[in-house]
């Protein structure tokens, strides 16, 4: 099995930046992909960034030139750099491991005020 756990996140202005950072704990040699969803009330989740093991990302068309995803294998962690927040960024992020099934985090709420 695979725990995640998440740190970051919080309040922020619009045009500001915010950090989360996702630890995973447990069988870890078994996660292939990383990476966040956030679900926005009244909304489906959505992918915000995944990283593979090897080191490819992708993003959603939203995000992209403003969010950085980056993964220490090391550590078995990856981390979301969020530069040029908008309030429509508001959301609860939830990190996600990838291997032969899927792993959550519990979330962790990012507002941007206008």
């Amino acid at each position: 099995q695979v725990q995640l756990v998440e740190s970051g996140g919080g309040l922020v202005q619009a045009g500001g930046s915010l950090s989360l950072s996702c630890a995973a704990s447990g069988s870890t040699f078994i996660i292939n992909d990383m990476g966040w969803y956030r679900q926005a009330p009244g909304n489906q989740r959505e992918l915000v960034a995944a990283v593979s093991s090897g080191g490819s990302t992708n993003y959603a068309d939203s995000v992209k030139g403003r969010f950085t995803i980056s993964r220490d294998n090391a550590k078995n962690t990856v981390y979301l750099q969020m530069n040029s927040l908008k309030p429509e960024d508001t959301a609860v992020y939830y990190c996600y491991a990838k291997g032969w099934r899927w792993w959550w985090g519990p979330g962790t709420q990012v507002t941007v005020s206008s």
